[in-house]
């Protein structure tokens, strides 16, 4: 049965072990340094398994050679961000916390798809790859996919339509520059444009789920205080997993690292990608708009900041 090994068993960790185990995609291996704490909710996690006639091998542990052989990896260590806070202020530490794995990984589990969720998304992906040296259709980072869920959210609330109506995409990095695509957002095959003239709907109110968007995350941390988002950056985490695994080659936006795709080289940065069995398969180039262009363009000097930032930490 396939391995995946889960490091770090915080909210979104903990959430991942369970939709793993309901969803059988393989045994299970949860990772924290704090003792106790992944070993405890996986016994607690394997129990409920006969309640809903499951059967998985759920083992937690401190000691990250555990994740030897491991077929996937997700990683969601890391401190997450406080209200005030962006995801940027979260770079040294979580940059220390990705040597430390990355070089696990490179020692224990070279072969691995590796799924990364850590904040500050793009720079910390850009990272691991770095520190593993790992093929580049090997690692892939979870944003794009948490994005435009939270962007058809806004939309179907603003429109008053069902987000089963809506389809669209976010691109760039993980942050306030990311860039919704408005000319690739329909609503049951209608483009956004079309529609909005038809129920005659200004644009400013595009503009507010924008804005909605690109601070969907902050809102979360600072209407709770001591957290932030989880249920959502697991389900688009095991919507990547599945893909892999089950080789759907599905289209789906995430920071994949790009050799002259887009005009970038050497960054990873959100872009549509086909995930199959052999990881990022291909990435998808759209045609951008002048302003998605524009906006793009920003959103990448962004990342490529906190990468620039990253190179200096890690020499």
């Amino acid at each position: 049965m396939r391995k995946i090994s889960l490091i770090g068993a915080g909210n979104i960790g903990t959430i991942l072990a369970y939709s793993v185990s309901r969803r059988k995609l393989g045994n299970i291996v949860l990772i924290d340094k704090v003792k106790g704490l992944a070993k405890g909710k996986c016994l607690d996690l394997s129990q409920s398994l006969s309640i809903e006639n499951l059967n998985c091998d759920i083992q937690g542990s401190s000691d990250i050679s555990e994740i030897k052989d491991s077929d996937a990896i997700i990683i969601t260590a890391g401190i997450p961000r406080k209200p005030g806070m962006s995801r940027d202020d979260l770079i040294e530490t979580n940059l220390s916390i990705m040597n430390d794995i990355g070089s696990a990984i490179k020692k224990y589990s070279p072969n691995s798809f590796i799924i990364c969720i850590t904040n500050p998304l793009d720079a910390m992906v850009w990272s691991l790859k770095k520190i593993t040296n790992i093929n580049k259709k090997k690692i892939v980072g979870m944003a794009g996919i948490l994005d435009s869920a939270r962007f058809k959210f806004f939309l179907s609330k603003k429109l008053s339509v069902s987000m089963d109506c809506i389809e669209t995409m976010v691109l760039g990095g993980h942050g306030d520059t990311m860039v919704p695509l408005l000319d690739c957002t329909s609503i049951s095959g209608i483009p956004l444009n079309q529609y909005l003239k038809i129920n005659k709907i200004k644009k400013e109110k595009i503009e507010e789920v924008i804005f909605k968007t690109r601070n969907g995350g902050g809102e979360i941390v600072s209407l709770m205080k001591n957290g932030s988002a989880f249920y959502s950056p697991a389900a688009s985490a095991i919507q990547m997993l599945e893909s892999y695994f089950l080789d759907q080659k599905r289209i789906l936006p995430c920071s994949a690292y790009l050799k002259g795709e887009y005009g970038i080289q050497g960054l990873c940065v959100g872009v549509p990608v086909i995930i199959g069995k052999n990881g990022v398969e291909k990435i998808i180039q759209i045609n951008l708009s002048s302003s998605e262009k524009n906006q793009f363009k920003k959103s990448v000097q962004a990342v490529d900041e906190l990468i620039k930032k990253c190179k200096k930490l890690l020499v």
